[in-house]
């Protein structure tokens, strides 16, 4: 029996990745984020985390305003050594090049919402690590959707105190995702029953 060689990627160079570097290593698995200079790849989803995502993806498309855009699965670029990949994020149109769209990345500063659908293993980085970064990106709204036991989401919106340069909580909603802010929208959770 022979050993497989490992790509050189497998080895972070000193002081770790940059955000650059996600670009640049060949033979990635796709959904691959960087998270304080060390890559992370991500596992199959759950069948709840797909519909989740979708659920409020179609909601947000179909609500938000003519000079915002929903992105999914887009990695953020949100300092020199993290470029998480939020499951859903909003983005001012100008930062959508007029022509292509063959942009990899999204900086933070033309984000306005960025949203995670917790997965069991990736729990931690969720709703710990990624709302630390998103804030001190300066990432105005974000949305942590875990799943109840009813197999409905549960969103807890929120969003950034500036001064204190973290997230304040503003709400948990179950059935129903009604707010005024980052803008007007109004989605009935309970759809995801009928998915």
């Amino acid at each position: 029996m022979t050993a497989e060689r490992l790509p050189a990627w497998v080895f972070p160079p000193p002081g770790g990745f940059t955000a650059d570097d996600l670009d640049r290593i060949p033979d990635l698995p796709p959904h691959s984020e960087l998270i304080d200079g060390s890559l992370v790849f991500v596992g199959p989803q759950k069948s709840f985390h797909t519909l989740a995502m979708f659920l409020l993806e179609v909601g947000l498309r179909s609500q938000s305003p003519g000079h915002l855009r929903v992105r999914r699965e887009m990695t953020v670029v949100v300092d020199r050594n993290s470029r998480p990949e939020p499951d859903l994020v909003v983005i001012r149109q100008e930062a959508v090049p007029a022509t292509g769209h063959a942009e990899t990345a999204y900086q933070a500063e033309d984000v306005v919402l960025a949203v995670e659908v917790v997965s069991p293993e990736s729990a931690a980085r969720d709703r710990k690590r990624k709302p630390l970064l998103y804030a001190g990106a300066g990432i105005p709204h974000f949305w942590l959707v875990e799943r109840t036991d009813s197999g409905r989401p549960a969103i807890h919106t929120y969003e950034l105190d500036r001064v204190g340069e973290k997230y304040e909580l503003t709400g948990i909603h179950h059935d129903h995702l009604k707010l005024s802010a980052p803008f007007t929208l109004d989605i009935d959770l309970t759809e995801i029953d009928a998915m």
